[in-house]
């Protein structure tokens, strides 16, 4: 685990291409028994006791969530704007420094949802995985295929496209049927088709479906059999765990996933104490959270 380590933490404008992301995702899924990502969505608003609204302290408070939950996830998933809006970038690139570090075997996905093409999007691509050294980033594919595909030139990285979202306003664009292609596919589906098929130059593409919306999840499975799905709004969000294992999660004769999923939790466990025992309760959060996602395989 050293040299895996070492290879993977490097300085901001170095890059080496690291162990594959879905080599590092089977690992750390296999490892930890896990289909839980926690998202680092730090609010200083919420942070506990004296460090209540210090946006200085927001990395010591994703630290000790990242120490507190590194053996019980698939991935870790820091939300850059919750990060940019404190000025906190210094401290979003020491917390990657430090889940490499501290985790190495658990994948890191920088949440950024960008979407943009030429040379912008080279820009956005070089900050996700060179400033940040995230394993993968969360994309908009609505500006279509010159707009994700410098992110798939850096060798074993990941991206996940926004498919079919957790929030109900996704309905007006991602729900609607494409009536100039055979069979009226919607939106959503179409984006499926796309990552499981021509965009996935090099087994690079997940998709991102949220967990409000189980029908849909296993639609976009049928679609994208082998795909990882990022599947946010489980806790906070009112997605049910169970419906989205059972929508999403494929295996095979000998158990083995087809198609992993990776089931996010924010707020549930960031902030499941307001007291010194923050990361302690985190933890537990973590841990149930764990058990009813694997319970759910079966």
């Amino acid at each position: 685990m050293l040299k895996v380590a070492q290879a993977r933490v490097r300085p901001p404008g170095s890059y080496n291409p690291p162990m594959n992301f879905l080599d590092q995702l089977r690992e750390a899924g296999t490892r930890n028994h896990s289909m839980l990502c926690v998202g680092l969505d730090p609010e200083p608003a919420k942070f506990p006791g004296a460090w209540r609204g210090d946006a200085s302290k927001i990395f010591d408070f994703c630290a000790r969530i990242v120490d507190a939950t590194a053996d019980l996830v698939i991935a870790f998933k820091p939300q850059i704007a919750y990060f940019a809006a404190y000025r906190a970038e210094d401290q979003l690139e020491r917390l990657m420094a430090h889940m490499h570090q501290q985790a190495p075997h658990v994948p890191v996905i920088l949440d950024a949802k960008r979407g943009d093409i030429g040379s912008t999007a080279e820009q956005y691509a070089r900050e996700a995985f060179e400033r940040y050294n995230a394993d993968a980033v969360t994309l908009s594919p609505f500006m279509g295929w010159d707009s994700v595909a410098p992110y798939l030139k850096y060798e074993g990285k990941g991206a996940f496209l926004l498919c079919r979202t957790s929030n109900p306003g996704g309905d007006d664009l991602q729900n609607q049927r494409l009536a100039s292609i055979d069979g009226q596919p919607r939106v959503y589906e179409h984006v499926a088709q796309l990552a499981q098929g021509p965009w996935n130059l090099n087994g690079q593409l997940g998709l991102v479906v949220g967990a409000t919306y189980p029908a849909e999840i296993e639609r976009v499975r049928q679609l994208a059999p082998t795909l990882p799905l990022l599947i946010p709004g489980v806790g906070a969000q009112g997605g049910d765990a169970v419906a989205t294992v059972r929508a999403g999660w494929r295996h095979d004769a000998s158990g083995a996933t087809t198609g992993p999923i990776i089931v996010n939790s924010s707020r549930a466990v960031l902030y499941a104490s307001a007291g010194d025992d923050f990361a302690q309760a985190a933890r537990r959060v973590a841990e149930q959270t764990r058990a009813t996602l694997e319970q759910a395989k079966s």
